[in-house]
């Protein structure tokens, strides 16, 4: 691994923290994380948008992007820095990933060209909020399951839909939305896919919130009920919507992994520790605490190096290898442990759920939240099955649905 800047790579750091000590301020010494309802706030969205069009007046947004879009056709590594330099910077969160990480380069690779000067200019400045419609009560993990139908009225050459997504992240506030449905249920399940731009404004459309246990509502039920959505909004080839799926699902990993961890981390955890008591002294006396931090930071360090093992290649221009899957599936249960650990070392006062508790019940709000960042960007098992099959070589499972046709695939329990 490589520490060092190159002297471009220098000049373009020295670059961003110039536009950004002008544009922004440096976060406090001791910053109180955002809880996950906080983030869903009307005001917060408002900062966010407010922040990323600043950025795109500087040529900061979406720098990854092509010229001919509105980005600065920055490499992977530039990008890397500018995160870097921008998490030093007190700024709104991110509530653009969705759309600008992973449907902004779908509609690049698969759009019309009506369509790429039509939403992309607004989604690289923030203006319009995207969410991602794949998720359905049966088709999660397998995707290629979904029973969301389309049918296209002859007529008025619209498509109809008709059927529920779930686990939408921010329905409620995004204008636009990218759907995948069956459009073909005679051939196999990934060949009857088509893939569409629905306007979350529709008639039709009912987006019902989910209450989690933290008191956030970042997901949500969509409901379609004889939606119509014009042929124009149409991504790809009719039943060819599985294409435009990978290259989404491809972009969704990336752009989670890049976007940083959200909530409290070691710093907080070793605050909370020193301010706690345990037995009339400091938590941070008794050895069992003591042991437990360093456990968390070793393993920290190590998704740390790991990350900088991915840096290091992007810099030389290589490509990453399996550091994104192994880290995430390493990160994201290790978050929930460090979390657990924190509401244990705040005792009976664990149990509040408020800004008077400690730290603004940061540790609560992400314990609670824990269980959600396994199942975003692909499940603790969907993962494993990655690294099995594509970094190990074990055989994949067996699938004795792939050639059927999808009307064809049972459901249910069997008769009795």
């Amino acid at each position: 691994m490589d520490f060092s800047d190159t002297p471009e790579e220098a000049e373009f750091r020295a670059e961003a923290r110039n536009w950004l000590s002008a544009n922004a301020t440096l976060k406090p010494q001791d910053p109180s994380a955002m809880t996950a309802a906080e983030r869903g706030r009307p005001e917060t969205i408002a900062a966010a948008q407010a922040w990323q069009a600043k950025k795109a007046d500087g040529g900061w947004a979406c720098i990854t992007w092509p010229e001919e879009y509105g980005g600065r056709a920055a490499t992977a590594i530039q990008n890397v820095i500018w995160n870097q330099e921008e998490a030093r910077y007190d700024t709104p969160p991110n509530v653009f990933t969705i759309g600008q990480g992973m449907l902004g380069p779908t509609i690049m690779t698969h759009g019309t060209p009506e369509q790429k000067s039509r939403y992309l200019p607004k989604m690289l400045r923030g203006e319009e909020i995207w969410c991602q419609l794949f998720s359905e009560p049966g088709a999660g993990s397998d995707l290629a399951g979904l029973r969301t139908a389309s049918r296209r009225d002859e007529a008025s050459g619209d498509w109809i839909i008709n059927g529920q997504k779930i686990w939408t992240s921010g329905a409620h506030y995004s204008r636009w939305g990218m759907i995948v449905t069956r459009s073909d249920a005679s051939v196999a399940k990934h060949a009857g896919i088509t893939y569409f731009i629905v306007d979350m404004k529709s008639p039709g459309i009912e987006i019902r919130p989910i209450v989690q246990v933290n008191g956030a509502t970042g997901f949500s039920e969509v409901f379609f009920t004889d939606v119509r959505i014009p042929d124009e909004n149409r991504i790809g080839r009719v039943n060819d919507g599985w294409r435009g799926a990978i290259t989404t699902l491809m972009n969704e990993r990336s752009a989670i992994g890049s976007s940083g961890p959200i909530g409290p981390g070691f710093s907080e955890l070793l605050a909370l520790a020193r301010a706690t008591e345990h037995d009339g002294a400091p938590a941070i006396e008794d050895r069992a605490t003591r042991e437990q931090l360093a456990d968390f930071y070793v393993r920290l360090q190590g998704l740390q190096y790991t990350r900088y093992r991915t840096i290091t290649a992007l810099s030389r221009g290589q490509t990453p290898g399996p550091q994104s899957s192994l880290g995430k599936l390493v990160s994201a249960p290790l978050r929930q442990k460090m979390a657990s650990f924190a509401i244990e070392l705040q005792g009976s006062s664990g149990a509040l759920l408020s800004d008077e508790a400690c730290q603004r019940a940061a540790w609560q709000d992400a314990y609670l939240s824990a269980p959600g960042g396994r199942l975003a960007g692909g499940t603790d098992e969907i993962l494993r099955n990655i690294i099995a099959e594509r970094v190990l070589g074990l055989p994949p499972e067996v699938r004795v649905d792939k050639n059927l046709a999808f009307q064809d695939i049972p459901t249910g329990p069997p008769n009795s």
